[in-house]
Parts: structure tokens; sequence; C-alpha cells
């Protein structure tokens, strides 16, 4: 069977985390480690018996010295169990995958190891407390457990700083070996990609590769058989739904009848009521023991009589009714609720005040003390407190002194707490009654007795009340079936506040008179024997112990001779009810049986906060009941016995028979309560007297628990009494004894499949060696993603183990629990010791570790998820349908009454309007015309960082300038007509007369974004590339940056020899030349415009003189501008509609341009702003980045600004320069936050510009606003438009990209097939039109690309129209509004670049959707970039926080990406904050950051591949 199940399932294999920068032997080790025989130590299934004892035997207790590392969490030991689990991994260890493990950043791992940890003080991962630690002397100080940790860390320290050596694995001889498989492994896919990666001989590009390559093998592994049915999710995308298994386990047993159990036997001496019982004892026997409380050394602190208890007790309750407040308004009256809160060793105390509040007849609510003012849960437990209206709370004076107080020495308001008096109940601190007064005992009624407070499995806490009715009674039933009699002794280890160790030790003793010795938790901790101890001293008759109790007792007894436990005649274990416990009852009864004790006295008990005692084993002298259940049956809710041969069962022993009184069934745990067949699992109910009755002031959850009528199968009920829900999973075995399984609170339901948390934590403990984690110390969870639930393991790592060893242990973890119970983990976690909240009683508080997992607070030191495995239920991949013909969707189109997508702007021909510039054919004649005619118009001013003129041109200052670099060029420089002029010049004034010069001068200009100075390693080989790739004759430029080319930093980054000769024109010849050169053809060369696309392509296209005049022409009519107009420019000038507006613009249409040089901003963010309102300005035009950097720059400066008498309200145009889909969140904020400062919300808008068309859409100064839209983004995967209305699920709002400017025509056509689409339809954006540029001047790869670019024709329709293709996707719609010229306006919408697009599942993603989802997961993610590689998606964010928190990103992450996109990410990478490279229109570079990744040239934080 399990070798079926193997070839099954992907087991998440091997997964070890490594360091970013790490030395070559880790390396070796874990790329060969798969191939190579383990050495002895290393044996992956070191069964039990192999079990290491810790380092250092510790000498603080003699008790400490056997209970090494690998004594276990004792609910959870079970040799057969382990051994189960051992075979497992044995059958795995066979077929070992090699699997990536993660990288860490050094400093990350050498900060968690070295922390100096306190190691936990407690470790149980029971709920309420924590286990003996044995090895809580921290870390080990003996050689052999520090050599390879301080070995480890000094390689860290010496070990190369720079990533390109030290991850080099090709550093010694040794490591060729690793070399060469890593190689392998990068080859097996390369032979796809050959083009995308330069592969270099340097190991440091095949490591990533190579992990990554491990990664896809091991995912290539078969998944979990496919299911075939579907759920159809909001039309769109199928989810899968989980269809029954048609060979699961059914039910096939009869229907189960409900169980009786004993009669409650009417005694005649049973006392009418608990008080009544106090007081007889009170008066007849005062001097009986009552109590008897142990200091931590072990002997007797204190014995309360029963005298001293009802005198105290009435001193009490005299004090709370007539002591607080005043004789007229006094603070409590009877029935009103009161706190009592008391340490867990002062069991006197409790006693006194929970006696002295039944005989007042005001309502005790136990709690546990509050250490600090955060205390995980804290907050609940107020809110039961604020909810039950208590203003009350009793406490001893020790307690009282210890809690927590404010400088004045009060006691401070605990966070969601009631504002509380705190009353101290010592004798010494109260009045004595008066003779005359006595409290009035009745007989038990329905009133209210006591609150016992409940935590439920989402953290909140309920109160459930019993009545004094049920309190007697319950008391009777323990009574009987206990068959306690008069001054028995009892010996107590349970907290006596709540549960088992209130109803036998506080509550039952009194009412039979019996003596308890009560052991606190404190003794326990250091003297795990007391309690058998106290046993034989006191011949006690029974004891009250949890499981651990027995656990630790077995650890410990080596040392002891003179043990006789024969006196027992009942040892009641509290949490027999968890089928772990077993074990820790046969080792026990197995140890034992030689010291006296009889195996009929080991009684498992049942019990639940609702049901109170659900079922207790009797001491009668038959053999217990045990089952050997298959677990896989377990997990359908079905019983099926099975041999304990098999790997995956479970052992359950009785918990005994129902309760005397009581009956019992078990229902179907969800949907209407219908009783179980006898072969099924169910929730345990009961109806007696003896129960719960609701919960506080929650009248609907108190129907749903305390009121359930158990239907039969033809639908009615069984009887007339209500049920109560126990939370108990179990069913009702032979004889009528009961077997429990399990709890409703511990249930996780995946895919239809139930498991219990406590089995899962169970089969994690059982993976030997347990060096890494701290036992107990393990919290298991489900988390719900995408429609189901899934498993979370959460566990306290060790501070002396190893990375490696942890990935390890972690690894095997999966593969274990994946073989024993077939479910695969969500995700595991290792978070450093202690670091888990903590309850009260020291065990992790469950649902507060969900909640820091759920918020990315949890900061673990090591994650590994496993999404790849899990989630099974993704929508089926797309299947491309094979495409219907473009004549065919064409007549579609028609035939549904859809028109075709396309749109055009305004005439240009029939646009009438006094443009003298439009008798010029060429830019210098007009530039000319105008030196001629308004020789002193301003044109160009230049503004510095401090807001004032820097420079500025007048039209025939330009001119004179650009005739001198004319001359400068043919003499000094010798260039002939149609040479090519680079211009490496800053953002200013130099560059447009250099432009100038150029067109005087018949050479054709190529504008170049300089080096910067602080960076020229990186900045310099860009511009040598595009002087080289543009063929550039000659290079002008200041003086300044002539010194930098030649600089020695220059030199280190290029070959400075090869640079063409460079014109300085800061030193310019005084002459004008002969002639003005005028070129022959409109159609030559006026321009070349070269930049560098998202996905890294650098490419310059040639722009014509009649496209330039066109295009100026066009933004001219678009923007009204006039020589009287003023516009402001923040953008950078090298390229694309931005060059055009900071050079061109001005000089056809003559009107004044205001440029402010973006870098400026960094120096003064409101330069632009106070320049807009300064110059009275209407028309502004920026990027991205600037629109950024005053938001980010200036969101708190608001209210100076206005001060300062920033006025926005004369803007009618801002217009954000793109080459994008527009950013509306950066928008939308832009517009809000400077909203007070006059800006109309209508003014900003975006524009469109590609590298075939630098300027498509512009939003001018007539015509509609922009408009929005919502789609449907799961539609936009399959390349459809849905409209949707906003706030709707998956909806993604979409602003128009600006109006379509004059003398462009735009059409929506199929990217595939080149047909045209209707209207709404997503397709590539194609666009005709005079300015378009006439061609690729050069470009690297693929030469029939360029063609297809600019001369497309439609395969259908209008085949005759040239077509020039933007590479984007979009689509047009025709509005309600009307166009300036009276037609309805046809928007256009930008959804993304068709080359930066990822399919993934056959569906189209747009990095952009991933990456918003993405940011918004967690606060500290403050930029996120995706990109896919060898089908895997990664996700790489930046992280602004502490190191510390980079792990708790990994699974928000996944999550975020998963629910809302459907995709499973492949590799999550945290960086440092700007490492994602971003460009000057400030688009994110994701081709380049996947080189830099592929290259290992990041140093991330963090790598996590998941699984």
């Amino acid at each position: 069977i399990l070798k079926w199940k193997s070839r099954q399932r992907v087991f998440t294999v091997l997964f070890s985390s490594d360091i970013t920068q790490k030395g070559y032997e880790k390396k070796r080790s874990k790329l060969i480690g798969a191939y190579l025989p383990q050495p002895p130590g290393m044996c992956i299934c070191a069964l039990p018996q192999e079990r290491r004892t810790p380092v250092t035997p510790s000498s603080s207790s003699r008790y400490h010295r056997r209970r090494s590392s690998g004594s276990r969490d004792e609910r959870y030991r079970s040799d057969v169990h382990t051994e189960a689990v051992q075979a497992a991994l044995a059958k795995h260890k066979e077929r070992k995958m090699a699997v990536p493990m993660p990288s860490k950043r050094r400093s990350l791992v050498v900060q968690t190891s070295m922390d100096a940890y306190t190691p936990p003080d407690t470790s149980s991962g029971s709920e309420d407390e924590g286990s003996v630690q044995g090895d809580s002397q921290g870390t080990p100080t003996s050689s052999q457990g520090s050599i390879n940790m301080e070995h480890w860390i000094s390689q860290a320290i010496h070990g190369s700083t720079t990533s390109t050596t030290s991850s080099s694995s090709t550093q010694s001889g040794g490591s060729g070996a690793a070399h060469r498989l890593a190689d392998v492994m990068a080859q097996t896919h390369i032979g796809q990609y050959t083009g995308v990666l330069s592969v270099s001989t340097d190991a440091a590009i095949s490591r990533v590769s190579a992990k990554i390559q491990q990664l896809v093998n091991t995912l290539k592994r078969p998944k979990r058989p496919p299911l075939r049915e579907f759920f159809v999710d909001d039309f769109e995308e199928l989810l899968e739904v989980q269809q029954p298994d048609p060979n699961q386990p059914k039910p096939e047993g009869a229907q189960m009848l409900a169980m009786r159990g004993e009669q409650l036997g009417v005694v005649t001496n049973w006392p009418p009521s608990l008080e009544a019982a106090l007081q007889r004892w009170g008066t007849i026997s005062p001097k009986a023991p009552c109590l008897t409380t142990m200091d931590t050394n072990g002997k007797p602190l204190y014995i309360l009589t029963y005298g001293k208890l009802w005198t105290r007790s009435m001193k009490v309750a005299y004090n709370i009714l007539h002591k607080l407040g005043t004789k007229q308004e006094p603070m409590v009256r009877p029935g009103d609720r009161v706190t009592l809160v008391f340490p867990n060793n002062d069991p006197a105390a409790f006693m006194v005040a929970f006696y002295g509040c039944l005989l007042a007849e005001v309502v005790p609510v136990p709690i546990e003390v509050p250490l600090t003012r955060k205390d995980a849960g804290s907050q609940q437990i107020g809110f039961l407190l604020g909810s039950c209206g208590v203003t009350v709370a009793l406490t001893s004076d020790a307690c009282h002194k210890g809690l927590p107080k404010s400088p004045t020495g009060e006691i401070p308001q605990f966070k969601g707490w009631p504002k509380l008096l705190w009353f101290v109940t010592e004798s010494k601190h109260l009045s004595k009654p008066p003779r005359d007064w006595f409290p009035h005992i009745k007989d038990a009624n329905n009133d209210t007795a006591y609150i016992e407070y409940k935590t439920c499995k989402d953290g909140s806490v309920l109160g459930v009340t019993v009545t004094r009715i049920a309190l007697l009674t319950h008391c009777q039933a323990l009574t009987q079936a206990c068959g306690y009699t008069e001054a028995e002794t009892i010996v107590n280890v349970l907290d006596f506040k709540k549960d088992v160790g209130l109803w036998h030790g506080i509550l039952t003793s009194v009412m039979n008179m019996m003596h308890v010795i009560s052991i606190p938790y404190s003794l326990m901790k250091v003297n795990p024997l007391s309690w058998i101890q106290k046993v034989c001293q006191y011949k006690a008759k029974v004891a009250c112990v949890k499981s651990r109790d027995m656990h630790w007792a077995l650890v410990a007894h080596r040392d002891q001779r003179d043990i006789n436990l024969s006196s027992l005649r009942m040892l009641i274990v509290a949490d027999g009810a968890n089928p772990w416990s077993i074990s820790s009852c046969d080792a026990f009864l197995n140890v034992f049986q030689s010291k006296g004790l009889r195996q009929e006295v080991i009684c498992p008990c049942a019990s639940s906060p609702e049901a109170l005692t659900v079922a207790i084993r009797r001491y009668v002298n038959q053999p217990p009941g045990r089952g050997v259940l298959s677990m896989h049956g377990l997990t359908y809710g079905v019983i099926r016995v099975d041999s304990e041969e098999k790997l995956s069962v479970l052992t359950v022993q009785d918990v005994g028979l129902v309760m005397p009184g009581a009956i019992m069934c078990s229902v179907k745990p969800d949907g209407i309560p219908q009783l179980c067949k006898t072969d099924e699992i169910g929730e345990l109910c009961v109806c007696a007297i003896a129960t719960g009755t609701s919960y506080y002031g929650l009248s609907g959850m108190t129907k749903n628990t305390f009121e359930v009528f158990p239907m039969t199968s033809s639908g009615g009920p069984i009887t007339e009494y209500p049920f109560i829900r126990t939370g108990l999973l179990g069913f009702i075995g032979p004889g009528g004894l009961v077997f429990v399984i399990g709890k409703m609170d511990g249930l996780m339901v995946v895919s239809g499949r139930r498991h219990n948390a406590d089995d899962i934590v169970a089969t994690a403990l059982a993976v030997e060696p347990m060096k890494f984690v701290y036992r107990g110390r393990i919290a298991v969870f489900s988390v719900s993603v995408l429609h189901d639930e899934r498993i979370v393991i959460v566990a306290e790592q060790r501070p002396d183990s190893t990375e490696e060893d942890s990935f390890q242990w972690m690894s095997r973890v999966l593969q274990a629990i994946d073989s024993i119970h077939q479910v695969g983990v969500y995700c595991l976690a290792l978070v450093p010791a202690n670091t888990l909240p903590k309850t009260p009683l020291g065990g992790i508080h469950l649902s507060e570790t969900k909640q820091l997992f759920l918020e990315g607070s949890l900061h673990p030191c090591n994650v590994l998820m496993c999404p790849h495995t899990c989630v099974t239920n993704l929508p089926k991949p797309r299947q491309k349908q094979p495409e219907i013909g473009p004549a065919s969707v064409m007549v579609g189109n028609l035939v549904s009454g859809k028109r075709i997508a396309q749109a055009s702007g305004r005439d240009l021909g029939q646009i009438e309007d006094n443009d003298q510039a439009r008798k010029f054919l060429f830019l210098s004649e007009v530039l000319q015309w105008r030196a001629q005619t308004t020789p002193d118009h301003v044109l160009y001013t230049l503004l510095n960082c401090r807001g004032t003129i820097a420079n500025s041109l007048t039209c025939v200052q330009l001119h004179k300038r650009a005739e001198k670099i004319a001359v400068m060029l043919m003499e000094r420089g010798h260039l002939q007509d149609g040479d090519h002029v680079a211009l490496v010049y800053p953002p200013g004034i130099d560059l447009i007369a250099a432009f100038y010069g150029c067109l005087y001068a018949g050479c054709v200009p190529i504008t170049v974004r300089p080096p910067h100075p602080q960076n020229i390693a990186t900045t310099l080989p860009t511009v040598k590339m595009i002087v080289e790739v543009s063929r550039s004759a000659c290079l002008m430029t200041t003086q300044l940056i002539c010194k930098l080319l030649r600089s020695r930093e220059a030199a280190a980054a290029v070959d400075i020899r090869t640079w063409p000769p460079v014109l300085d024109t800061d030193d310019l010849p005084k002459k004008r030349p002969a002639q003005i050169y005028k070129p022959s053809n409109p159609e030559t060369l006026a321009y070349l415009d070269f930049s560098v696309s998202t996905t890294g392509m650098l490419a310059g296209v040639k722009m014509s003189h009649a496209a330039t005049s066109a295009f100026c022409r066009s933004i001219k009519l678009q923007c009204e501008l006039y020589p009287s107009r003023e516009v402001a420019i923040c953008l950078d000038p090298y390229c694309g509609l931005g060059f055009v507006l900071w050079c061109l613009c001005s000089v056809y249409s003559g009107h004044q341009s205001i440029l402010i040089p973006p870098s400026e901003l960094e120096t003064n963010p409101a330069l632009w702003l106070l320049a807009v309102s300064q110059y009275k300005v209407r028309d502004t035009f920026c990027s991205y980045s600037v629109m950024e950097l005053c938001t980010k720059g200036l969101g708190s400066q608001t209210e100076s600004l206005k001060a300062r008498g920033l006025d926005l309200s004369r803007v009618r145009t801002c217009v954000v320069v793109a080459e994008e889909r527009p950013r509306i969140a950066l928008t939308q904020s832009f517009s809000k936050l400077f909203k007070d400062l006059g800006l109309h919300p209508r003014a900003v808008s975006t524009s469109l510009g590609c590298r075939v068309n630098l300027a498509i859409c512009l939003q001018g100064t007539s015509g509609p606003d922009p408009t929005t839209v919502y789609v449907d983004m799961r539609a936009l995967r399959h390349d459809r438009v849905r409209l949707v209305e906003r706030g709707s699920p998956h909806s993604l709002p979409l602003m128009e990209s600006g109006k379509i400017l004059p003398g462009v025509r735009i059409i929506i056509a199929n990217p595939e097939t080149k047909g045209p689409l209707g209207d709404s339809h997503l397709g590539e954006i194609w666009v005709h039109s005079t300015h378009n540029a006439s061609g690729y001047f050069t470009i690297y790869g693929d030469e029939s690309l360029q063609s297809d670019h600019f001369n497309s024709r439609l395969s259908f329709g209008d085949t005759q129209t040239i077509w020039a293709r933007t590479g984007y996707l979009g689509f047009l719609r025709r509005t309600e509004l009307t166009d300036a010229n009276g037609e309805r306006h046809d928007a256009l919408y930008v959804v993304g670049a068709l080359d930066e697009a990822m399919e993934l599942r056959g569906m189209r993603y747009h990095p952009i959707d991933i990456e918003t989802s993405v940011i918004r997961a967690h606060k500290s993610i403050t930029e996120c970039a995706v990109f896919t590689w060898t089908n895997l998606l990664v996700v790489v964010v930046e992280l602004d926080g502490s190191e510390q928190e980079a792990l708790d990103l990994v699974p928000l992450v996944t999550n975020v990406v998963l629910e809302e996109h459907y995709l499973i990410v492949g590799v999550v990478v945290v960086v440092d904050i700007g490492v994602i490279p971003i460009n000057s229109r400030g688009e994110k570079q994701r081709m380049h950051l996947r080189d830099g990744f592929l290259a290992d040239q990041l140093d991330p934080i963090y790598v996590a591949y998941n699984m």
C-alpha cells in the first residue's frame, strides 16, 4: 500500500535553509549529499533507541538527569506511533530527491543563532500547563555541542563578503562535482531559453538557476489524483470542488441507540445543597482536615480544616455583601458576578473565597492571574468580565502584591478589562460578622452557582453558567461513580479553578468531607515525583492527574526505592479523552505495577466545560476497552478497526461509562443533529441535570450548544429533553464504553476530510531526533486559503540547532504527515525559542499564534511553504481554443450588434486655425521665422532648485546659439549632412541649443542621458551603448561631462579610447555659418529617439521631419498652445513625449516653456508645484516619479504650502507622461492631497506613448474628463473585458489614457490572428498617424520584428491601411459623453504591455496586478516586482523593517496571490529597499531584476522556494 501511495503523492522532500553567501562545504554537501552514502551519524531514520542524550547533564536537580532532549511530550508519546513514523520515513529515504534550500542572508542567520536565547521555562503543547524542561540550562557547553556552531560562525564571520566569490562553488578543487551537478541541473532547461541569459562561466548564475531547476524537477512529480468536477466561481474561473472519492469508506452500521447511565441513587444523608454540606462538616467536625497545601520543597505549608473553611467563608460572605459600597448602595448584591483571581499555589484562599461567594449567593467567575497588561488572551478574559458585569475582583494578599502597579501604586486597568475594585480576602483584612448575622442556606435551586470560563478555537472567551442544582447533582454523580466516602484522602495535581480539578478537589470533596492534598504546579516542576510521594505518605485512595504528570513521574522514578501505590483505588486521568494519553497510561502501569499499582485503578475520564464530566471509568475488575482504528477511516468519520502493524492507526482507550443519571448519544458534527450510525464518529451529546446551562449573555450560541434535539433517521427527536454538545468527537462502543478520538476545537476539515490537530502534533513529535525544536512547543491550526482549510504547523526551534538540521527535521515532518495522514502541510514555520504567545499556565496560546501568523507578526526564523503540494482546487489551466478565424469574429460582432473597436482623434486637415508655423515644412525654418518676427519673445525658462531662473532663451538667442553650434560641427567636427551626433547634456537650455545646432548643420541628433557622477559604473555603459548603437560620428557635451567621460572612474567602467570625437559646447566659435542646411525632403530623418523599454530592450526609432512637424501641430491643437501661453514641464528630456515637450513644442507653437529638471525635486520636492503656482500656469506635464515624489514628500506639508501662498486653482491640465497603464491609485492620492490647494480633481490625467508612436493620447483642454471603469480581473486573464460595479470582488479600476490626439486613428486587433476586434474586447492597440515613427533605427535581435511593428495590415476588413503595432493590450469603449466635435466619445483603456504579460496556467497575467495585491499584504512591503522563470512565478518584495520580519512575508505573499489570482508563487525573494530597478519614467525594470536574481547579484535577505 505504501509503495502505491508514495507514487501517488508528491512528497515535499528535502529542504533546508542556506545563506546567500555561503561557504563551499555547505553548498557541496547540499548538492551532492543526496548522491553520497550517508555517514553513520547522519542516519535519517534514527530509530527511537538511538535517541541521543543531551550534551550536558545539568546539575540543577537530580530529576533532570535522564530527561534528555529526546524526552517526549507526554500527551503524544507512543512508541508504536514513533516506529510507524520512522518506517514511513525510511520508505521515503529510498526515493529521496534534492530540493532547494531557501537562501538566507548571513546577518539574519548569525543574528538568530547567536542571540542569547533563554530556553522556554515551559514546553508543553497542552492548552494549559507547560512541561518540566529537562535541558533548560541554555545552550550546550561541551565542546561537542558547540564546536560545529563555533566553526560555522567563524566561517560566517571570516568568509568572503563579496557575493560572487563566496557563492561560486568552484573555490576549491573538491567541489568540482557540485559545480558539474549544478551545471547539469541548469542545462536541463536552458535549451528553450538560450537567448534570454548569457550563461557565463561563473557558477553564480547556475546557482540560483540550479535551485529553481531542482524545484521544477520536484514539482514535476505527479500530484494527487486529479478531480473532475467543478463549480463555477462567479462565471469566470472554475475552481475545483472536492468530489467524494468513490472508494472512500462509508458508515455501514445501524443507527445508534442513546445510552443511559445508571440511575442516580438517592442516598438519605446527601446534603440538600453544597453550602449545607459545608455547614454540617464545619459545625460537627470542625477539626477534620479539608485541604493541605504544599510549598515548593514538598513540605505541608498549611492545613485548612472544615471549621476554618466554614468560619472564614462566612466572614468573606458578610464582607462582600456589607462592606463594599455604602449601606444604601452596596456594590455587590446577591446574584451579582464577582471574579476570583488566585494564583495556582494558593488553593486554600481560593476555596475560602469560592465558598464565601456561594454563601453570599453571589456568582464567582474564577480566572487566571494576569501577569502583564498584554498577556495573550487576557483581553478576551476582560471581555468576559465586562459582559458578566463584574466590578469586584477577590484576590489574596500575595497575589495582590504581585500584580503590576502604576507609579502611584494602583493596579492598572488591563487591556479590554472593566474597571475593578480589588478586594483581598485574607481574614486579617476582614471585619467579623455580627453575632446575629447568618448566611441564608437554601436547598439547591436553579440560580447560577458559578461561571467557568472557556477559551474557544478562535480565542474568544465564553462563560459557562452552572446552576446550584447542576452543581449539587454533578457532585452526587461523581460521588456515586467514584464511590467516594467520608474522610477519604485525595491527591490533586490539577488546576483547582476549573474543570476536573475544581469538581473533585474543591466541590465533591466538601460534599463528602474528604481531605484534599493539593500539589502546586511549581512543586511538580522541581520534583515531578511529588504527587506519588504524597500518595504514599498520606496513603491516599484517589489521585487526580493528567497524563503528563504520569509521564514525568516515569522519567524521574528510578531514584526512588520505597514507593507503594497499593492504597490507590482510583487514579483519575483528567485528559484521558485525548487518544494520545493511552501510551502514558500503559507505560505508567508497566513501571508501577511492581510498586502495588493495580490495572483497574487507572480511570481515564472525559470532560468538557459545557457538559462537565461526560464519562469516567469505574474501578471494576474488568480489562479496559481498546480500539486500534484506521486513521484513514477516521478522516472520513468512519470507524474501521485495523491491526497495529499498519502505519497509520490511532489506538484509543475507553473513558468508561456514561455518568449516573445521564443519557448520551453521538450526532453528526455539522448540519442538523442527526444520530450517527454505530460505526460512525460523531459529536458526543449528553442529557442530564449535572451540566452547564448556557453561555452567559449569549442566547444564540447557547441555543446551538445547550439546546440540541438529536434526530433519528426518520426525522423525529429521540426525547423531549434537550441535549448538550460536549465538543468531544467519539463513539459509544460495545458494552456502553465511551471512546473519544478528539475535540471539535482541534478539528481541521481539509478537502472534505477531517484531521485532528492533536494527531498531527503527535506525528510531528514522533519524527526523531528531537534536537531541533522544543517538545510540546508546537502549535497546529488551519487557515482558510482559496476556499479550503490549509494546515499550518508552528514550532519553537532550539537556539543551538543549525539551519541545516532544522530544515532536515522540517522536511521529514512533512513526509511523515503526508505518509501517516495523507494530507499536505501548507506551511511549517520555526520560531526562536520562547517567542510563541503563552497561556497563563505556560501552554501555547493557539488562537493568538494563529493571529500572529495571519497578520505577519510571528517573526519565524525558518519557513517552509508547500502550496504546490496542498492546493489541489485551483481552476483548470486554460486550454487555448482552436482560433476562430478573424472573418468569423467580425461577422459575429456585426450579428451581435457590436461595432468594430476603432476610434480616431480630430482630422488635422479639417481644423481651421491661424497656425502660422504650418507653412513651414521643417522646424529649423520655424525657428528662423520666429527669430525674425518675434526676436525677444522668451521661449524657454530654466529653474534651479531654489525656484529662481537659472537661464532663459529668447527666439533670437536660441537661433544665434544654434548657428554657432552648427559652425562648430562643420569646422571642428568635420561632419557631413546626415551624420549622427550624440547630445550628452543634463536637462536644460544647452540641450535645446545643441539640438537646433544639429538641424542647422544637417546632422541627426540623438539625446542621451549623461552618466551619473556618483554611479559611473552602471550608468556610463548605457551611454556608451547608445552612442555605439546609434553610430554617432561625434559626441557633444559640456566641459564638466567632458572631464567625467575621460576620468579614471570612466576608464574602469568602459574602454574610453573608443569614444568618437567629443566636442565641448561651452567654448563656441564666434562666427555664423555660410548657410543653414535645408533638407531636400520632409521624409528624411530629423532625429533618433532612443529608449530602454521595461523589458530591458534598447530601441531607437527614426523620426522624420514631416512626422516631427505633424507631432508638434497635433499637440498644439490638443492643448491649444499659443505664444501667449506658459507651460510648466517637469520631465526627463531624453526620449518620447518628454523630449518633444522640452525641446520642440515651444519652437513650433511659440509658447513659453518653464523647464524644471526632475532631479532638482530631490532637494526641493515643492519646486514644481510652487513654479506652477507662481507662474499661474494652466498646463503642466510631469512623470509618475515626480508625482510620487510630491505625494510622499509633501504629504504632511500641505498646510505650510498653503501658508506660502501655493495655489493650484488655475491648473486646467496636469498630464502624466507615461508608457504604461495609468497608475490610478497614485493619480487619485495626488488629486486628493492637493485638492485643498485648489487643484481640480478632473485636471489630473495621463497620456499614452510607445516606441512606434511617441504620443497616441493626451488629455487636451477641450473634450470630456477622463473616465474610469471597473473590469473583472478574472475575465481579463482570458483576454475578455467584463465591466463590473465598483467594489465588486476581483474588480480592477482602469482609467482612460487621455484623449486621442488629432490625426491619430486607433483600432484594436487580435495580436495572434491580426483580425479586428469588437468594442470592449481586449486586444493589441494598433495606431495609424502622420506622426508615427518611420521604423526602428536599430534593435538587438529580431529583424523581422521591426517591419511588423511599423507596417502591419489587418488580416480581414480594412486590409489596405498600414498600421503600427504598439505592443500594448487595451480596449476601446464608446461612452455616453460627447467630444469637442459633437460625436460620442471613444475612450481608450490600456491594460498592459504585451511583452511584460506573463502566461501562466494558460492565462494572461499582468505583473502590476499581482504586485498591487502583494504590496497590500503587509505594511512592511514597500515595493514588489514579479516575473516568471521556467514557468515558476517569482515574487521579489522590498522590506521596510528589520530583517527578522523577512520570513513573515513568505506565507502572506503566497496567500494573497493564491486568493486573488489563483496562482501558486514558486519563489519569494525578500530584498532591501531600492533593489528593484526603476527607470527614469518610474517604470520597474523587471527583466533586469530577473537577470540580477538569476546571476545571484541581489544580495537578498531571504529566498524561499515554495514546494
